[in-house]
């Protein structure tokens, strides 16, 4: 099962953490649906190619990304949105599409919306489409912070 990678992680950091239950979903929107979860306090992953090594966006699920503001964070670099089949082969404990936004545990760099420290928790895919894991949003950002950048405050 996909979250057990991540749960081990997560138990070997002392992470407290909820996992939550839903019906098979696949976009971010309907997921944070079935879960009952506003669209901005679930975090999406988005896989983007930059100047030829994948990375993710980390962002809310009712944003975009915007290779543009990526491409700033970057140092200029070309950036394009990512094929499945580019970036399937990363991970392979996870369904495509339901990647956790852990880009360390994945040799990634993770691109951040700000927008996602405005709330204290964060919710996201947990390796599959009907998994989700809710933790403190400073755990994450401790876990992840080696591969972190943070996107423009205008993204």
């Amino acid at each position: 099962m996909p979250i057990n990678t991540l749960k081990k992680y997560l138990n070997e950091n002392d992470v407290k953490y909820v996992t939550i239950q839903h019906s098979s979903a696949f976009t971010a929107q309907e997921i944070a649906e079935s879960a009952h979860i506003s669209g901005k306090e679930l975090a999406k992953v988005v896989i983007v190619n930059i100047d030829g090594d994948l990375a993710m966006v980390v962002l809310p699920a009712s944003e975009n990304v915007d290779c543009g503001i990526v491409s700033q964070a970057a140092g200029g670099a070309t950036v394009l949105i990512a094929g499945e089949d580019e970036f399937s082969t990363r991970f392979p404990d996870c369904e495509i599409g339901a990647m956790p936004p852990f880009g360390n545990l994945y040799d990634m760099k993770i691109y951040l919306s700000p927008t996602l420290a405005d709330d204290t928790e964060i919710s996201f895919n947990a390796g599959s489409h009907t998994e989700l894991i809710k933790l403190e949003y400073s755990d994450f950002v401790r876990l992840a912070k080696e591969a972190i950048i943070e996107l423009p405050a205008s993204f």
